[in-house]
């Protein structure tokens, strides 16, 4: 079919025509000859006619073919050219077959096969070329994704109808054929590859694909296979390395960036820098932008890098303002910057959006702790949490967090409530016990307070903090500084470095009249509280010397 041609108008067209019909002959050449330098003379000659005269599709098509073949140009800077091509002649049968071929490159099918049926339609009797190409397509996208009925009827259809027109363009036979033959091969491989796999024998589908790879090339489709086997065998940098050589060879494969991002941020924590390429690589292909800058907002929170975080969560919020999750994590990110107002009008805006309401606690949750931690608003606080408990009544950490504010206000009955509704919605969590036991020696219910306290060493014969606390109530409460002295030397077994344990041994030794030992346990109080700063130094240092006092 003739080339459609636009007729320029100026004083350039004839010259821009001229170039264009020399660009024609060394494009021919090139493709007899295969030589170099037919290859140079034909991309020159087409940048001219474009120069001269912008309005000549062909010159835009025919040269993102030969500049992509070089690597000169990417993929979607050759698929952008073709499109102007189309813009500039709509009815150019050539323009959308090149734009198709160019689609179908960066596997983008469904906008491939509609470059093809305009092809075909505008083409009528001789669409051999775009009805074998568009076959070729379905073929191959067959072979990389899992095709269905539909894709295999579409195939033969134009397949057969493609083969039955050639007698109208005769030179598309042998290119056509050759094509359609490694094609063919990669469809051989991949169905065998994918029965294997279907049947869990994978080390010989991997076998299969590696061979491929080695005797017809098309990394592209094979190396993903064997990424995906890889990841299915918990071998993650050999899934990794595939991922990579399926980009190599196609940098446009959409799908293969996700993968890798993917498998990086789950199984490669470490690896932010890369995962972040990977997420911004992604950011060219999708329209939908959003959740990969909430992707990238959860990296660069990985790395502290606070400043990112929040400008990709902004983002996010912005493409999508009633995202709860998006301002969730926004919100966060504010709070970790002490941008404590707007984090708490993001947690409000999660929380009026409330797309679940166990979810949404957890959101009143953080909301309560800026309220009462930043603030100072104790009511605003206490107002949160129970608009939290409301929504989920099974949120122990919610009563645990009531009763800290009520302790925090010295509110004890309030307080001890809390941390018996928490006791009584999860009885074997050490920590409501631990809590309730402050609270119930604050409210001089000893009893009480030790019955909490053994329960809560029960539950976590680990938790240094319960011993120790367990051994105050021994050695304030009941004066029983030999039982208090045990509880402490746990806590300190437990944890070497905690500087008030040493210091409560010291004054159950002291009790005990074990003078060395207690001068002991305060000289340690003294050298480690200088790390700490937990005690008054000064008065570990009185009671140290009035050991030794006459």
């Amino acid at each position: 079919m003739s080339e459609q041609i636009l007729m320029p108008i100026g004083n350039n067209s004839e010259k821009a025509l001229n170039s264009l019909e020399k660009a024609r002959e060394a494009h021919e050449r090139y493709l007899i000859r295969q030589q170099n330098s037919d290859l140079q003379e034909a991309i020159e000659h087409y940048v001219d006619a474009v120069k001269l005269d912008p309005t000549l599709p062909e010159s835009y098509y025919r040269l993102a073919c030969l500049m992509w073949e070089q690597g000169q140009i990417s993929l979607s800077t050759a698929i952008e050219q073709c499109k102007t091509a189309c813009s500039l002649a709509p009815t150019n049968m050539n323009a959308h077959m090149y734009t198709g071929f160019f689609m179908k490159l960066a596997e983008d099918y469904q906008a491939a096969e509609k470059e093809f049926k305009s092809a075909i339609k505008m083409s009528k009797l001789k669409s051999a070329r775009p009805r074998l190409i568009l076959s070729q397509a379905i073929l191959q996208k067959i072979n990389a994704k899992d095709g269905n009925i539909g894709d295999y009827a579409n195939f033969l259809y134009y397949f057969l109808s493609g083969s039955l027109m050639l007698a109208w363009d005769k030179p598309s036979i042998k290119m056509f054929y050759k094509n359609i033959s490694d094609d063919l091969s990669v469809f051989k491989y991949n169905t065998l590859g994918k029965f294997l796999e279907k049947f869990k024998m994978l080390p010989a589908a991997e076998n299969i694909y590696k061979k491929a790879v080695d005797e017809i090339d098309h990394g592209e489709i094979f190396f993903n296979r064997m990424g995906d086997i890889a990841l299915k065998n918990k071998e993650f940098e050999i899934a990794v390395d595939s991922y990579k050589k399926v980009l190599d060879v196609n940098p446009l494969n959409r799908d293969v960036w996700a993968k890798l991002a993917t498998v990086l941020q789950t199984y490669f924590p470490n690896s932010q820098d890369e995962t972040i390429d990977c997420y911004e690589k992604l950011l060219e292909f999708d329209e939908n932008k959003a959740p990969i800058y909430y992707e990238l907002g959860h990296l660069y929170m990985s790395k502290d890098d606070r400043i990112n975080s929040i400008s990709a969560f902004k983002l996010a919020t912005e493409l999508d303002p009633e995202n709860p999750f998006y301002n969730n994590s926004l919100a966060y990110a504010y709070s970790k910057a002490e941008l404590f107002e707007d984090a708490i009008n993001h947690y409000q805006k999660a929380i009026d959006i409330n797309p679940d309401k166990e979810w949404t606690s957890i959101v009143c949750h953080a909301l309560g702790a800026l309220y009462a931690e930043v603030n100072g608003n104790i009511e605003a606080a206490v107002a949160t949490y129970q608009a939290g408990l409301i929504l989920d009544p099974n949120n122990y950490d919610l009563y645990l967090a009531l009763g800290d504010i009520y302790m925090a206000d010295y509110d004890l009955d309030k307080a001890i409530r809390s941390y018996c509704d928490a006791i009584t919605l999860n009885p074997n969590d050490f920590r409501g016990y631990s809590k309730a036991g402050i609270a119930l020696w604050e409210k001089d219910f000893l009893e009480e307070a030790l019955v909490a306290y053994h329960k809560a060493v029960e539950l976590n014969p680990e938790n240094e903090y319960a011993h120790n606390n367990l051994g105050i109530l021994y050695l304030d409460g009941l004066m029983d500084a030999e039982q208090a002295l045990e509880y402490f030397e746990e806590a300190i077994e437990l944890n070497p470095s905690y500087t008030l344990a040493y210091f409560n041994a010291a004054r159950a030794s002291e009790k005990m009249e074990f003078t060395n030992d207690a001068a002991n346990y305060y000289q340690m109080a003294i050298d480690l509280n200088k790390i700490t700063n937990d005690l008054d130094e000064a008065d570990i240092r009185d009671r140290l010397h009035k050991l030794f006092e006459l």
